[in-house]
């Protein structure tokens, strides 16, 4: 193979593999990227996952509570002393001796309240508890997401109506200047339009800077760093609105109860505070243990009895029960008894005020529908209205039937509604979606 065909060979793979990764680096964000990408990156997610990861740890120390705990011991110790010599009454020289023991034994619990029952069942609580706060705060981040990802929307459509706002008044200004040459126009007027070119110019840089700051924020949302070439993904908004229905608030918050993790969390941690006050009743009970183990050991000097002989002669097995009755614990149950009762009160109420705020949610939610849907509809009138207003001013101003006051208050009018129709476009669509949340359906545009 000459050098030239694998230096084309080489060409070729290059121009089949690049338009590709081209196209991942330019391609635009769709919504459900943003927030895959943003729960990915996002702290809080990560920690709360690990949570999870710990509660799981928690649950199999529990689960390992039924079995019995069995231990290894052994021991070795060396003595000196002085022996007193019988015949002469006088201390000897210093002499050694040593002795080891060595056992095996274990302990497990036959009965204490079936506080080993409840442990294990409270702590798959826990476990499950922790999954749903980790939910809980991805849909969270998801609901920043859609907020920040609408405001990108909203403020790129912005730029769009102010670039051509600004694009039509210089046409208007040209056409105006050659009639101001011509005598038609007076340069009163031609001046009026040219500072409304300036203030519509001024415009379009507030827009493009929304939408700057808008790319910012949802950058921020995803942990990443600035891109000038970041985009994201042009649904078709008007498509997304139609068929809208008026929500029922009562049927909507029936679907979140049986759906939003938080609720569910909640209940069970209501369930966890009545196990604790199990647990601490469970103490006014006997506990009843079983022990058994064997142990044996050696001595030097040995009188005679080797190692393996003293090791096998004094093997010492044993077996026990133990039997604890409480009769005065300084109120020390008592005390655990009625902290865990109030435990369980504030689980309800939590409970019960996680439902309120959760139906409260859903009636302002239900609400803003109504509310951007009538503005929506109403900006949608005022609108065509005011287009329609406009294409006659602005044949009125072609044929000189209209000076540039009387035109620049109508084109004032048609700026003003079409910037209204747009915010209340988007406001109604970032309302629908919350409803979407609650309903539990997936976010996505």
């Amino acid at each position: 193979m000459t050098k030239q065909f694998r230096i084309a060979l080489w060409m070729m793979a290059a121009m089949m593999v690049l338009p590709p990764l081209a196209r991942a680096q330019t391609s635009a964000w769709t919504l459900d990227a943003c927030i895959e990408q943003a729960i990915k990156a996002n702290v809080s997610v990560q920690k709360a996952r690990l949570s999870v990861s710990r509660s799981e740890e928690y649950a199999s120390q529990a689960q390992a509570s039924r079995m019995p705990s069995v231990s290894a011991s052994a021991s070795q110790n060396f003595t000196w002393s002085k022996q007193m010599d019988a015949a002469t009454g006088e201390y000897g020289a210093y002499e050694g001796s040593r002795s080891g023991s060595y056992g095996v034994n274990g302990n497990v619990t036959l009965f204490n309240g079936f506080k080993v029952s409840q442990s294990i069942r409270q702590s798959q609580l826990t476990l499950e508890s922790s999954l749903l706060d980790a939910k809980a705060l991805e849909e969270s981040v998801e609901l920043s997401v859609l907020s920040a990802y609408v405001q990108v929307l909203y403020a790129r459509e912005q730029v769009n109506n102010a670039a051509n706002q600004v694009a039509a008044t210089e046409k208007q200004l040209q056409l105006v200047e050659e009639r101001m040459t011509l005598g038609g126009v007076s340069r009163s007027d031609y001046l009026q339009i040219k500072s409304s070119l300036a203030a519509e110019k001024l415009s379009l840089a507030n827009a493009q800077g929304n939408l700057a700051m808008a790319h910012l924020n949802l950058l921020q949302l995803m942990e990443l760093p600035v891109d000038d070439g970041f985009d994201i993904a042009s649904p078709s908004v008007d498509s997304l609105m139609a068929g809208m229905e008026i929500p029922v608030a009562q049927s909507i918050y029936e679907q979140a109860l049986q759906q939003k993790p938080q609720i569910k969390s909640a209940a069970l941690q209501t369930e966890s505070a009545k196990l604790d006050i199990r647990m601490a009743q469970a103490d006014r009970l006997p506990s009843l243990s079983l022990n058994a183990g064997i142990n044996s050991g050696y001595s030097y000097p040995t009188n005679g009895f080797s190692y393996a002989d003293q090791i096998q002669n004094r093997l010492t097995p044993s077996v026990g029960l133990t039997l604890s009755i409480p009769i005065y614990q300084k109120r020390q149950i008592k005390t655990s008894i009625n902290i865990a009762k109030i435990g369980l009160s504030d689980a309800e109420l939590t409970e019960i005020n996680t439902r309120n705020t959760l139906r409260k949610q859903i009636e302002q939610a239900c609400q803003d529908v109504v509310t951007a849907r009538e503005k929506y509809l109403a900006g949608m009138d005022a609108y065509d209205s005011g287009a329609e207003s406009h294409q006659v001013a602005a044949e009125k101003v072609q044929q000189g039937l209209m000076n540039s006051v009387d035109y620049l208050f109508e084109k004032n009018s048609l700026i003003q509604a079409e910037s209204n129709l747009l915010q209340a476009k988007y406001n109604l669509l970032f309302a629908t979606k919350i409803l979407d949340y609650y309903k539990g359906i997936p976010l996505t545009l």
